[in-house]
């Protein structure tokens, strides 16, 4: 071999070798970036007031601690763990949010406070709840769904601070903002500071719906807000407070613990059922829609695993799909009890970013005259008279919409002022 050959084939070797390198470190910048976006994507989940514990722990330390609470009252976080002989590791730990506080050992938590449904959700929807003690913990829990919604002066008795952390669905006949209420009122009259951990809406990507006229309040409705109303129950506390709702106009003193990394049109699953009838995304979504279907006759799906997905009644005209209510968990008396209903079958409807009033009128068209349709609540589930007035006069869904409008323009200008989030 000649020089000149040798010097090539030196020269070809360190070329490709070069480039070798070159590919090498290219994958393992790839490999370094695909690894650095995975821990971004992860830092960017939807961290919830509960499990930022960092934020609120402090506050309640050296406390008398009340809370309001229900079977949604968990949090995750990490916690060391034994994953191997003699090696530790972090994993996330699912804690109910009573459990984790009573047994941190510088926080005294003394009373448990329960929504409609109960502390561990179980109880039908307007089911009376009745006071009692907790098995597990053997903290007394007390009813804010029975006699009374709201928590006594003799109640609040040796309670520093109140901590309300109950996940909501973001509409107004849904009673957990009524909850809210009246807590706020009980700790403004009692000097009781009041903290919300904040979660999300699972309905917060829209505003639509007729606003409530204040001659209809009720437990179902009790503010001037549409259905509807695109704020998490952080936001809807100050709301309360800023527009002096309370009796007499007193204020409470609130702090929202704020949730990390949303915004109002983030997707977000609920791992816990809310109430024992709203089972999935699906028929949260929904929810809204076929809620005006409470103060109807006709079965919205209670006494059936598709509660809230589906609409009915044994006077519909026969059709190819039915379905017969039971007495079940959360239903045990659902309207037409053990009646073949015919009906519709939501399951497969597109996810909705408006209020659906098609249904509604849709199941008014199928109802013989023989047969009574709007109930005695339907009021108070449509916040007014007119939108049963409107349904009996023909009025088109787009018709009745029109008629929002006003009202909502005017609603997002006060829900402005509130809100923590995009």
């Amino acid at each position: 071999m000649t020089i000149f050959n040798l010097r090539k084939s030196t020269y070809l070797f360190l070329f490709l070798l070069m480039n070798f390198n070159l590919i090498s470190c290219a994958k393992q910048f790839k490999n370094a970036e695909l690894k650095v976006k995975a821990v971004d994507k992860d830092s960017l989940k939807i961290k919830t007031g509960a499990e930022r514990t960092n934020s609120y722990l402090n506050l309640l330390k050296g406390k008398k601690v009340g809370i309001v609470a229900n079977q949604t009252s968990v949090l995750s976080i990490l916690e060391r763990a034994e994953i191997a002989p003699n090696v530790m590791g972090s994993k996330k730990i699912s804690h109910h949010l009573v459990d984790y506080l009573f047994d941190y050992n510088l926080i005294t938590v003394k009373k448990v406070f329960a929504p409609e449904h109960g502390f561990r959700g179980k109880a039908d929807a307007a089911a009376l709840i009745q006071d009692g003690l907790d098995t597990k913990t053997g903290l007394p829990i007390l009813s804010l769904h029975g006699k009374s919604k709201k928590p006594s002066a003799q109640q609040l008795e040796n309670i520093d601070i109140v901590v309300f952390d109950i996940q909501d669905v973001g509409v107004r006949f849904y009673t957990y903002i009524s909850t809210l209420h009246y807590v706020m009122e009980a700790c403004a009259e009692n000097g009781i500071p009041l903290i919300i951990l904040d979660r999300p809406n699972p309905n917060g990507h829209y505003i639509d719906g007729p606003i409530l006229e204040m001659k209809h309040t009720s437990f179902v409705g009790k503010h001037p807000v549409p259905v509807v109303y695109g704020m998490t129950i952080g936001e809807y506390g100050q709301m309360i407070n800023g527009e002096k709702w309370l009796k007499n106009g007193i204020q409470c003193d609130l702090k929202v613990i704020p949730l990390e990394n949303y915004t109002h049109n983030s997707e977000y699953h609920l791992p816990i059922r809310p109430s024992p009838n709203l089972p999935n995304d699906k028929s949260i979504n929904l929810y809204p829609s076929l809620g005006f279907f409470e103060g109807t006759t006709i079965n919205a799906g209670r006494g059936t695993e598709f509660q809230f997905q589906r609409y009915g009644a044994p006077f519909f005209p026969k059709s190819d799909f039915s379905y017969t209510p039971i007495s079940n968990f959360g239903a045990k008396y659902p309207k037409h009890k053990e009646k073949q209903c015919y009906g519709v079958d939501l399951r497969k409807t597109e996810h909705l970013s408006k209020i659906d009033l098609s249904f509604l009128i849709d199941a008014y068209k199928k109802t013989p005259k023989t047969e009574k349709f709007f109930g005695n609540t339907f009021t108070i589930h449509a916040g007014n008279t007119t939108l049963q007035k409107q349904i009996e006069a023909g009025l088109s869904a787009k018709e009745i919409e029109k008629t929002w409008k006003k009202g909502l323009e005017t609603f997002k200008k006060i829900r402005e002022q509130y809100l923590i989030y995009e």
